[in-house]
């Protein structure tokens, strides 16, 4: 099974032979190719050309952040299986609006419904969560009924405000103590871990499109612009309240990130590479974790969940067949 790669360190990365060369001051470390699906960049890191072609021969993509954390670009390596007849079909489901809200509505639904099994999750472990649940729930529905991607969003923000206003039942951390939402730059804890768990999200979606014939360009619920992807944004909603969200819950109630874990800067509060190694690992583990599927009577990991939904997209655009999206059972 390929791995992903996580590069804090500052250096060097290079092909040598048939590998991948890493060198830093305190030593080189070989990477045999054939285990990678992608490589993540955090430190600064040189790289060159024929690297670069290496890569893109062995369709592994590569993901680079800043200092501050913040996602700045992928090599996306020239697609391998791209079909023009998917595309044409991609296309043609956001071009007719029609189409477009249908697949937008049920990305946007499934993700509200995670969001309830969590709440649910932790209303039933000692927590009064259920009117705010009955909240979500009531303007969910209300989702069902309006006939515009804004009108979609704009209940989708409501949302998020009463889901984050539960964090603090949910966390009873003071050094976590979430306010209001806020993103570049994150002022407080909370929402720097929020950010940068979405952020690794957003990629690790990139990084699944890339195993299928989807152009990432072509989105549904987040509108086809300049910006470069916007299908890993739409997928990333169904599947950040299982992740992320529960990665959030589990560092930091079993106290394994702490304030120590973020730093301070002219611009905001940022996660410390410490902290993000921890989040990393953690999230990882969800990713790897298994459930039994309820449709396919076998066991699949929330990786491969990502995958399928993928799968599920394509066969509503070019099979008719249509989308439902994945509610997990917890």
């Amino acid at each position: 099974m390929k791995r992903d790669i996580y590069v804090f360190n500052d250096g060097e990365i290079r092909r040598k032979d048939n590998t991948i060369l890493f060198e830093t001051e305190t030593g080189k470390k070989y990477i045999p190719v054939e285990e990678i699906n992608n490589i993540w960049i955090f430190g600064e890191v040189t790289l060159n050309k024929t690297f670069l072609d290496f890569v893109s021969q062995k369709e592994i993509c590569l993901h680079f952040f800043n200092y501050y954390g913040y996602y700045s670009g992928s090599f996306y390596p020239r697609e391998h299986l791209n079909s023009g007849y998917v595309i044409l079909k991609q296309v043609e489901h956001y071009l007719d609006y029609a189409k477009r809200m249908e697949i937008a509505r049920e990305i946007i639904i499934t993700g509200i419904k995670n969001i309830i099994v969590i709440l649910k999750y932790y209303n039933g472990r000692g927590l009064d969560l259920s009117q705010r649940i009955d909240n979500i729930t009531n303007m969910m529905e209300d989702m069902k009924e309006v006939n515009k991607i804004e009108q979609l969003m704009a209940l989708e923000g409501n949302i998020r405000d009463e889901y984050y206003s539960c964090f603090n039942d949910i966390l009873k951390n003071e050094d976590f103590k979430f306010t209001q939402r806020s993103k570049r730059p994150p002022l407080d804890n909370i929402n720097s871990l929020i950010s940068f768990g979405n952020s690794i999200m957003y990629t690790t979606v990139l990084g699944e499109i890339y195993q299928t014939q989807l152009d990432p360009r072509i989105g549904y619920l987040h509108s086809t612009n300049e910006r470069r992807f916007t299908l890993n944004l739409d997928i990333a909603e169904i599947f950040k309240p299982i992740v992320v969200d529960r990665t959030i819950f589990s560092l930091i109630n079993r106290g394994v990130i702490i304030a120590k874990d973020f730093e301070k800067d002219f611009n905001g509060i940022l996660m410390s590479e410490k902290g993000k190694k921890k989040f990393i690992e953690e999230y990882n583990g969800k990713l790897d974790a298994v459930i039994k599927h309820p449709r396919l009577n076998t066991s699949v990991s929330y990786k491969r969940l990502i995958r399928l939904e993928l799968y599920k997209i394509q066969k509503h655009i070019t099979e008719g067949e249509k989308y439902k999206g994945f509610v997990a059972g917890w």
